[in-house]
């Protein structure tokens, strides 16, 4: 039964593989795609149930054993991450039907997506560091041509600094792994943190540490986040809203898993740094949100305070910390796809990108306007939505480790999220309507499929949060008790 746990990877490559001699069969390549996502969600929902009931689960391949062979380690915090990234992928899938193009369907946009999926999930499934540098460079590859997926200039423009940043960050991702094996002799997570704890987390170790804090945070967009804002705003709108919901969620995940399970000592040094830059990125982020003039500009800062806001969960080094980390990130990522379909097709519609020069789009879609009402209050926090329970949890967390700074800023910053969607709202949708009946563009059925499905996601995960809870309480007791993971996956072979 072990052998299923690198299904949610493999199966998307060997699909994105199938489908690259399928350029020409449009309709073929997209029902594929759409089900290969559906049963990666079907194997990741089983996965969920049977590590509840058998606990965490492990697949060596080729019979090597910890430490010494590569290893994939299901546990609830990875399945519940790549069960979201699955349905959000999905989700896009049926978007971009009717949204993308044929022109770009034939430029293998469903196999790149399939790649980047693997990608996404191998990161969240793997237990060995050197093969979470392999699966992100699976996803930075795909997601390489689906940023210049078009060729227009100013694509390629942001394609090349997209390419240059990560290029950098994979070097020093490469840097600290040869500093660390060459320090614990092992590249195992399960290992690492045996090794570490055994050795005691020396200024090596420490510094070591820091790397990959630089690495990851370059990745997630923490504080390091000037990437950003342009690689996100050119792709097709399918692809902004895969992006937004995935690609900095893989650094955070990283993030995560170093700081509390590879080092989890030294914490006042290094969980001190993640939450200055926390406290940092949130401020950084509400200033841009505030001073943007465009709808896709002020939606990309609001990734950015998000990021801020989820590490402040990691920052306090408390279990309820990790608990509504791990529900933000899920409402995040939700919310955020919602959110980046929503504003693409607002552009659709009206042709323009400057929230002054949108109106009244709420008279000629009424449900859409609805639609981003929801998402807009989600994102603020409000209950009974998703992401009320992860700001609360979040906060009492920095209550209990006497975070009250980030505790002001992050709340803060959900009255600076509120105030910059709310903008959008009062002035693209409200007012006299700038399209004419002769220029009304109808929103494809399709697309509306997929904001009601994000939108009854969001609804779900904020009221059904009780039949969430055991699986986000497993994961956090996991990232709390490190020795959970040590023991699933060393056991007795070492």
């Amino acid at each position: 039964m072990n052998n299923i746990i690198v299904l949610p990877m493999i199966v998307p490559i060997i699909t994105a593989i199938l489908l690259v001699f399928l350029r020409d069969f449009i309709k073929l390549q997209r029902l594929i795609s759409l089900l290969t996502m559906v049963f990666v969600i079907g194997i990741t929902v089983l996965l969920l149930g049977l590590v509840q009931i058998e606990g965490i689960m492990k697949l060596d391949f080729s019979g090597w054993l910890p430490p010494y062979g590569i290893l994939f380690v299901a546990d609830s915090f990875a399945l519940i991450l790549v069960l979201t990234a699955s349905v959000i992928t999905a989700i896009c899938l049926i978007y971009a039907f009717t949204s993308i193009g044929e022109r770009h369907e034939r430029m293998f946009f469903y196999p790149f997506v399939l790649f980047l999926i693997a990608g996404v999930n191998g990161s969240f499934l793997t237990g060995d560091i050197f093969n979470l540098f392999v699966c992100f460079e699976v996803t930075l590859l795909a997601s390489y041509v689906l940023v210049a997926l078009g060729g227009g200039k100013i694509q390629l423009r942001e394609s090349l600094k997209y390419v240059l940043i990560n290029v950098v960050a994979s070097w020093m991702f490469l840097v600290a792994l040869a500093f660390l094996y060459g320090t614990v002799k092992t590249l195992n997570m399960a290992h690492i943190a045996q090794r570490v704890t055994e050795l005691g987390q020396d200024p090596v170790l420490t510094t070591v540490a820091i790397l990959f804090l630089l690495v990851f945070a370059l990745k997630a967009g923490l504080l390091l986040f000037f990437w950003l804002p342009g690689s996100y705003s050119v792709p097709p709108t399918a692809v902004q809203a895969l992006f937004a919901a995935l690609l900095t969620k893989v650094g955070v995940y990283a993030l995560f898993r170093t700081f509390t399970l590879m080092f989890p000592m030294n914490q006042e040094v290094t969980h001190q740094i993640i939450g200055v830059m926390a406290g940092l990125t949130i401020i950084a982020g509400c200033m841009g949100a505030l001073a943007g003039k465009d709808v896709r500009t002020i939606a990309t800062y609001n990734i950015i305070i998000a990021i801020g806001f989820i590490l402040i969960g990691l920052a306090t080094g408390t279990e309820t910390g990790f608990a509504g980390a791990i529900y933000y990130l899920v409402h995040d990522m939700l919310a955020k796809a919602l959110l980046f379909l929503l504003i693409g097709t607002m552009v659709y519609l009206t042709g323009e990108i400057i929230v002054k020069r949108m109106s009244g789009l709420i008279r000629n879609y009424p449900l859409f306007g609805w639609i981003y009402f929801i998402v807009m209050c989600a994102l603020a926090g409000i209950p009974p939505l998703s992401g009320f329970i992860g700001k609360v949890l979040i906060g009492q967390g920095a209550i209990e480790g006497g975070n009250f700074v980030l505790l002001a800023l992050g709340f803060a910053s959900s009255v600076i999220v509120l105030y910059s969607l709310l903008r959008i709202l009062l002035a693209s949708f409200f007012g006299e309507s700038t399209i004419s009946e002769d220029h009304q563009k109808p929103i494809p059925k399709l697309s509306m499929t997929a904001f009601s499905l994000l939108a009854l996601c969001i609804i779900s995960l904020g009221i059904g949060a009780e039949a969430v809870s055991p699986f986000v309480e497993d994961a956090a007791k996991t990232l709390a008790d490190p020795n959970i993971y040590i023991e699933a996956v060393l056991g007795n072979e070492e």
